[in-house]
């Protein structure tokens, strides 16, 4: 049986935290009883005079959005502004947890941060009501406020004869192997490259100019291609199994406040420490983790599988699931082979854009010394040419470096560190490219498509791995660029046309969209601005062809 997560393959789960109420960054304001963190489902409330001398009190929470403070003033101010939204005094209210933060920008002269707050009401229903209806009645962001329970899927009625084993131990697979460790299931999880302190250092050597090594680089290791990619953890979805995964992250060295930020960052400095805190917690809890340990092949006999070849050996497994992340070209291929079926997707396909961070805080802030507050700012654009161009993976204050799993091939990712150091921001410009548009029917066109840019690009090259690079206003214009502008490049950069390294439609969809990009800046995203390519690795242009209702493979069970 293959699948990425099938439901029949959990029990229920032990009683655990759900949110940690500890104050301060978890976004905790107020008195909190010591036993909060235990109550996975429920707002822990302080009890307050009127609670206890009262046995008909009883606490509720409310939902209050659109809480607005100036960008210098301390969050300890938000107990009192929702106490005069409520018109209730601060004294009658239980703890207020941060649910939501976001940075309004519109304003230059107001930077303002926006909240939404859940708040403790430990009042009759009586008086919870009133305040309910002069909400309704006054339009007011006031609503009553129960939290959606994470539901752990119904566990199977027979035994597995052999441990589960997960494939990969990027994003997916760790989470995978963390879930199916917590609820007893004692996981194998395979992954082709190196522990993540091994990984660091390879990677270090690359960037100082050492060879490449295959299994061990920014798209292979433990972490996968996530660990050294900027940190983000955005999520255009929401729900109680988006929340549990960033509660996962939070409780395994990560932030606490990636649990209400509109953007979530950890910093591919900070990502290392989670991806070791999830692997010894797999382990605490009886999984394993087999590090530099390819998945060659999978046992297959009547549709069924029936265990891993691996470069270490044989493994009987009647349940695999694959989290190869978008760069296992070799598994795919394998996969294909041994009867697997796989479908073409649509994945993402352009360049990397960096300029000077003084300009984008200028833009956004209009002062740019207010990084020194606030930190440095990020953008998100779309606009619409020849076709959608649309920024993807926005690195504020962040680094482009060099996103290879092969030989002979090169392109580009960005990222940035917790403290966003770097003096330049990039990003992604990319568009979507259709299956339609692979070149073939195959389902592995789309593979065959990154290929051909990325060993031109390497080939620019001058097969040292260096980045092809040509400045904005260069590529616009049509004109070559002289030597290679200033960027952040770890192995240097050569100068170099941007139509030898993407598709002829993706350099169209960049001339008409980047003057539309110019103009919402007026006149500032192209000036002193450089681009490098390709960027190809945005998302998979395969994948396993899978049940809708079960997630598992619908060629191999």
């Amino acid at each position: 049986m293959i699948a990425r997560r099938g439901r029949k393959f959990f029990r229920p789960r032990s009683f655990l935290p759900r949110n940690r109420f500890f104050g301060g960054p978890d976004g905790l304001i107020g008195n909190s009883h010591p036993s909060a963190a235990a109550f996975p489902c429920h707002f822990q409330a302080t009890a307050t005079h009127s609670m206890r001398s009262s046995a008909k009190m009883m606490s509720m929470s409310l939902r209050v959005w659109n809480i607005r403070l100036k960008w210098d003033e301390p969050e300890s101010e938000l107990p009192v502004r929702v106490s005069r939204l409520l018109e209730v005094p601060v004294a009658d209210l239980g703890a207020l947890r941060i649910l939501r933060k976001s940075l309004d920008a519109r304003g230059h002269d107001s930077l303002t941060y926006v909240y939404a707050a859940e708040v403790a009401f430990p009042s009759p229903p009586t008086r919870v009501e009133k305040v309910l209806d002069r909400a309704r009645r006054n339009n007011l962001p006031i609503e009553l406020f129960q939290e959606e329970a994470y539901i752990v899927p119904d566990p199977g009625a027979v035994p597995l004869p052999h441990r589960p084993v997960v494939v990969g131990s990027g994003p997916a697979g760790l989470l995978a192997g963390y879930v199916l460790a917590e609820h007893g299931y004692r996981p194998i999880v395979l992954e082709r490259g190196r522990a993540v302190r091994d990984r660091i250092r390879d990677v270090k050597a690359f960037d100082q100019g050492g060879a490449f090594n295959p299994e061990s680089n920014y798209l292979f290791g433990e972490g996968g291609a996530g660990t050294f990619s900027d940190g983000k953890l955005t999520y255009r979805g929401s729900g109680a199994d988006v929340r549990r995964v960033l509660e996962i992250f939070a409780s395994n060295n990560g932030k606490p406040s990636i649990l209400y930020e509109q953007r979530p960052h950890l910093g591919s400095n900070r990502l290392p420490a989670v991806v070791k805190k999830l692997r010894m917690n797999i382990e605490a809890m009886g999984g394993e983790v087999r590090h530099d340990c390819l998945m060659e092949d999978l046992d297959i006999a009547d549709g069924k599988v029936r265990g891993v070849v691996t470069s270490s050996g044989y493994i009987p497994a009647e349940v695999v699931l694959m989290g190869p992340g978008h760069s296992a070209r070799d598994t795919f291929s394998m996969l294909l082979a041994r009867g697997v079926a796989l479908e073409q997707k649509a994945f993402q396909f352009g360049v990397r854009i960096e300029q000077p961070q003084e300009t984008v805080n200028r833009v956004k802030y209009g002062d740019s010394r207010m990084e020194e507050r606030i930190g440095p700012a990020d953008y998100s654009l779309v606009v619409h040419g020849a076709r959608s161009l649309f920024t993807f993976c926005m690195c504020a204050g962040g680094y482009i470096m060099p996103s290879v799993s092969k030989v002979g091939e090169y392109c580009t990712n960005g990222m940035s560190l917790a403290n966003h150091d770097s003096p330049f921001a990039n990003s992604g410009l990319v568009v979507t490219i259709e299956p339609g548009e692979f070149g073939g029917n195959d389902p592995l066109a789309g593979v065959r498509l990154q290929e051909i840019y990325e060993k031109k690009a390497y080939e620019l090259g001058k097969g040292e791995y260096l980045a092809p690079v040509q400045r904005a206003s260069d590529f616009m214009a049509g004109r070559a660029t002289g030597a290679p502008p200033a960027n952040t490049h770890p192995r240097g950069s050569v100068s170099a046309r941007m139509e030898e390294v993407v598709p002829p439609f993706v350099a169209e969809a960049l001339r008409t969209g980047l003057p539309l990009m110019d103009r919402k800046w007026n006149g500032r995203f192209l000036t002193d601005s450089h681009i490098a390519g390709p960027e190809s690795r945005g998302s998979s242009p395969v994948r396993i062809v899978r049940d809708p209702a079960s997630r598992q493979s619908t060629s191999v069970v």
